[in-house]
């Protein structure tokens, strides 16, 4: 069966390339497809497609923005089984659990969810003196550059804001992931006028271009820390707008209240969706000395059920590191704490291709690369506290504060500790549960402004207040 050679979207029309780069299937290795490499004209052709069309765009009413977004909804209902098993076959996530369908279905809640917000005008002032209105009006292009972990929900949190507040889109998906992307937008550009929405793949190198862009207006971008600071820089020439969802170390804190077994399956989701690949999924667990035995063999039971394997198979709810750099960096990080002594509590051996088993480790601290550093993938580190105030130190001891979770019966007693937790959003009695109503972003080095809620939709918007 011959593969098929996708193409860019600019302008509402399919634009061929003269070269093409190959996507693998994580699980087997063997070719899904072979994706566009745009060139840097053709770039600028995305780009001017984008400055044409948001002269109208920008003028539609606001009822028809809100519609448009629903038949995007209805489109990624329409095709939902087509764009799970592309994303399965690209990004290795199974179909079912928390899987590919999952995603395709999180993806249309989120454009409905997100149809329905408005950003209405602000009377500052209505007086004898005169009255002041703050209005919210639409930036521009905006340039959206998303990873390879989500490639769907992340093109539709990045996407759907800005078309709902009247602005157009360059979309540049990661090379890992690109043709769950490329087909989405194929169907948002059935519902949508030319050159609202345009879609352009390659290397590192087309994002690197499109943050320092003249004619693109804000950049919003999900991925690494490191990446994310190149951007910040790399944008500042042209003061472009910026929305940087980052990195995440996140802590988990057990209390002594806790009954391991009830809560053992909430923490193994909260560690492990999505094969710990997810930016506010739990990278480090901070379990009370007087539990931390029976939380690591609660949890082990729990890890010997899940099942892994190729995500085509419908009986599997884990899958393969995505990509091949990724695994090396989880393999590295494990054998380092093997070195240096660490217990290895299930996994901790690679297995076949990129399939690395769901691995806890326990005698670890911080300090150590394994609890330190974001390991994007299926290995979580136990470490044992005996102090609150200690811990709530060490949880906040990272560069990162994205997200972080308490765990305990006493809501109160978890509520007072999450608000002395230093990231952006805390969970109790559950770990990374986002939802399209709730602004959701980091603090520190995770990144700059947030998402999701009116918030984030306001993060598409420049103020521009009337005095009459």
């Amino acid at each position: 069966m011959t593969e098929q050679t996708y193409a860019l979207l600019i302008d509402g029309v399919k634009v061929a390339t003269n070269d093409h780069f190959t996507v693998l299937n994580p699980a087997n290795g063997q070719t899904v497809g072979h994706a566009p490499k745009a060139s840097t004209a053709q770039l600028d052709a995305a780009v001017q497609a984008a400055r044409t069309a948001f002269k109208k765009w920008s003028a539609v009413s606001d009822e028809e923005r809100q519609q448009a977004c629903l038949n995007i909804a209805a489109k990624i209902e329409e095709h939902s089984e087509e764009l799970a098993t592309l994303l399965t076959k690209e990004q290795g996530k199974p179909l079912n659990g928390l899987g590919s369908r999952f995603e395709i279905g999180g993806a249309k809640v989120w454009t409905q969810v997100t149809a329905a917000l408005q950003i209405l005008p602000k009377v500052l002032q209505d007086t004898e003196e005169g009255k002041v209105v703050l209005h919210r009006k639409p930036i521009g292009v905006v340039g959206s550059i998303t990873p390879w972990n989500w490639p769907v929900m992340i093109a539709i949190w990045h996407i759907i804001p800005a078309v709902r507040t009247g602005n157009t889109v360059v979309c540049k998906p990661s090379p890992f992931t690109p043709l769950s992307t490329i087909r989405l937008i194929e169907l948002m550009n059935e519902v949508l006028p030319a050159g609202v929405v345009n879609c352009i793949t390659g290397d590192d190198s087309l994002g690197a271009a499109m943050s320092t862009h003249q004619g693109i207006d804000k950049i919003v971008f999900t991925g690494s820390c490191a990446t994310g600071q190149k951007v910040m820089m790399s944008a500042a020439a042209t003061m472009k707008r910026l929305t940087l969802e980052l990195g995440g170390n996140d802590a988990g804190i057990i209390l002594p209240d806790c009954d391991p077994k009830e809560i053992a399956e909430g923490l193994f989701w909260g560690a492990f969706i999505n094969n710990g690949q997810t930016c506010a999924a739990m990278k480090r667990l901070y379990v009370h000395e007087s539990l931390h035995d029976q939380v690591c063999e609660e949890l082990a039971n729990v890890v010997r059920t899940i099942p892994m394997g190729d995500g085509l198979d419908e009986a599997n709810v884990i899958g393969p590191i995505q990509n091949t750099m990724q695994f090396e960096k989880v393999k590295g990080l494990v054998e380092d704490a093997k070195r240096k002594g660490a217990r290895i509590l299930t996994g901790g051996e690679a297995g076949e291709g990129l399939f690395y088993p769901t691995t806890l480790i326990a005698g670890v601290d911080n300090g150590w690369p394994i609890v330190d550093e974001e390991q994007f993938g299926p290995v979580l580190p136990i470490i044992s506290y005996r102090d609150i105030d200690e811990v709530i130190e060490r949880a906040n001891d990272s560069p990162n504060g994205l997200g972080g979770s308490v765990w305990s019966k006493d809501i109160e007693k978890a509520k007072e500790i999450a608000s002395r937790l230093e990231c952006g959003s805390v969970w109790i009695n559950k770990h990374g549960a986002i939802q399209p109503n709730a602004p959701f972003g980091g603090v520190k080095g995770s990144g700059i402004g947030v998402e999701f809620g009116e918030e984030g939709l306001a993060e598409y918007t420049n103020i521009q207040v009337i005095f009459s």
